[in-house]
Parts: structure tokens; C-alpha cells; sequence
């Protein structure tokens, strides 16, 4: 069944032309590039799209990276470069909330999914990319896209510690996000 879900929509066309360009700084250096999954999570896909075109990306710190299972960023209110990193993690941007967009897409390795507080409609700014499959997470939340180069970037990037995954000392970072057709 996932097969089949994730094989259509890699054959859906225009709608996987749109992404983003992630020029990741610190520890790793380098690009990640994502296709950003305009036909199974429009509004989610919109946000992001949004919010790199407006350069409010650049500059935000991975916060939270579990070895083994993700990388998240995006917090555009608490989690730039020199700010207070002990609330990195905690805010958004300043548009609404958004409702899931839940789908059959799976968390395989390299799927980027919305990073949400307990509520399923509570995603806003952030997202995590996966350095494994995570299957647990499947319907529960949003997949807005997924990352077609640059998985070794994403495998260098700075470990948090602990079992929540925070980023001790200076985090890894997004130094530039880009929207790209």
C-alpha cells in the first residue's frame, strides 16, 4: 500500500517541480535539496514555499536531531542563529496554524514531515527531515515533501543528546533557504 502511494506520487508531474534549496552551515556544509509535495500537502508545501521566499529560513538552527531518526528545523521566531536557544523549538511564524494534511506518503529516509505540538492541526513553521524510516509516524503527521540530494549533508549534521534530541554548544544551521521551481 505505501509502495504504491509513494510510486504515484512520484509519477504525479508538475507537481513535484517545486522545492526548496537548503545551504546547511556548521558541522555539516553543503546542500540539501527537497521536492516539496505540493499534491499531497498543499498548504503545508504553500507555508514553506512562503516563508523561504520571504528569507524567513535563513539563518535557523537544526534545534532537535535524533541519531537514527530526524533532523528538525524551522522555528523562525526563537530558533535563528544567536538567538536563545534554549527556546528554539517552542515558536512558529507569524501565519496561523495549519490543519493536517495527513496522507498514505510514508517516513522513509529522507521524507520531511511538519513538526507539530499534540494537536494534529498545530503545524506552522517547522519541519523534520528523517535519517530513517519512522513508519510510527505514518498518519499521524503531515509528509510535505522529500529530500532528492544531499542525504549525506543531512547525515553530518550536528547530534542533539539526550532522548529529546536538543543541540548542545552551536547547532548546525540553514544559512540560506531558496524556493526553486
Amino acid at each position: 500500500m505505501y509502495k504504491a502511494a509513494v510510486a504515484s506520487v512520484m509519477l504525479a508531474g508538475p507537481a513535484l517541480a517545486s522545492g526548496i534549496e537548503i545551504e546547511v552551515a556548521g558541522e555539516a556544509n553543503g546542500t540539501i535539496v527537497i521536492d516539496l509535495l505540493e499534491d499531497v500537502a498543499p498548504g503545508h508545501a504553500a507555508r514553506i514555499t512562503a516563508l523561504a521566499t520571504e528569507g524567513a529560513y535563513d539563518g535557523v538552527v537544526f534545534h532537535r536531531v535524533i541519531e537514527g531518526f530526524m533532523a528538525q528545523t524551522g522555528d523562525v521566531q526563537h530558533g535563528k542563529t544567536g538567538g536563545d536557544m534554549r527556546r528554539a523549538g517552542t515558536g512558529g511564524s507569524d501565519q496561523p496554524d495549519l490543519a493536517a494534511e495527513f496522507s498514505d506518503v510514508p517516513f522513509d529516509r529522507g521524507v520531511v514531515g511538519m513538526a507539530r505540538s499534540q494537536s494534529p492541526d498545530s503545524a506552522n513553521s517547522q519541519f523534520f527531515i528523517m535519517f530513517d524510516e519512522g513508519y510510527f509516524l505514518n498518519g499521524q503527521y503531515t509528509v510535505v515533501g522529500r529530500v532528492t540530494e544531499g542525504l549525506e549533508v543531512l547525515d553530518a549534521i550536528k547530534l542533539g543528546a539526550g532522548p529529546n534530541g536538543a543541540v548542545i554548544g552551536a547547532p548546525d544551521r540553514m544559512e540560506r533557504v531558496t524556493a526553486t521551481d
